[in-house]
């Protein structure tokens, strides 16, 4: 199974430091994903990032950085929901409900299906999905491995994901929880919780 980690929505000083060794302890794909932000600090964050892992980052924004940095490709949702007319190559995009799930896969190269279990990093977000019928629906192959799972994923739950018939984990909020950009020295913690959900998720 699949491990995506999408950044936080802001930047802070260690981010392409952190980025770069999620990438050498086996990160699949990193999602860009800082709404409302100018252009140039996500090219300057790309910049630091050695140009061997730029192809495995999706852009949730000012979709050119794809083919100015070379990237995997893009990704479409509420804010961004049309890809550029002339464009070509990796698309994923964000889905709320089963039915948009259904509806929508077949378009893209994958999707995330939201909220899995209760956000971390959104308070108040919470699933309207039970166990049963996440089951269900990858019995009824609504659920398969181009629908990657989004929304509270941590140790706890990433096995009953993979358990449940998802092509990946998209991780958010636990991660990143692990790191304070104000107080911590250092982020070793954060490398050490992903390899956790690394290996499970392998």
């Amino acid at each position: 199974m699949k491990l995506i980690v999408v950044t936080t929505p802001t930047f802070f000083v260690e981010e392409d430091k952190i980025i770069t060794a999620l990438f050498e302890e086996g990160l699949d794909i990193l999602h860009l994903r800082k709404p409302e932000t100018p252009a140039m600090y996500s090219e300057r964050l790309l910049t630091l990032i050695p140009e061997k892992y730029h192809k495995r980052i999706v852009t949730h924004e000012h979709f050119y950085l794809k083919e100015e940095f070379n990237l995997m490709g893009i990704h479409l949702n509420a804010r961004n929901p049309k890809e550029p007319h002339d464009y070509s190559g990796h698309i994923s995009c964000s889905c709320h409900s089963e039915e948009e799930v259904k509806n929508k896969k077949h378009f893209y190269d994958y999707v995330f299906m939201s909220p899995v279990y209760d956000s971390i990093s959104k308070e108040g977000y919470n699933s309207p999905y039970t166990a049963e019928e996440l089951r269900l629906a990858a019995k009824d192959k609504i659920i398969d491995n181009k629908v990657m799972a989004l929304g509270g994923i941590t140790p706890d739950n990433i096995l009953e994901v993979k358990d449940f018939g998802f092509g990946g984990a998209v991780v958010l909020g636990d991660l990143w929880g692990k790191f304070d950009a104000c107080s911590d020295q250092d982020y070793l913690a954060v490398i050490e919780h992903f390899k956790k959900l690394k290996r499970m998720a392998d």
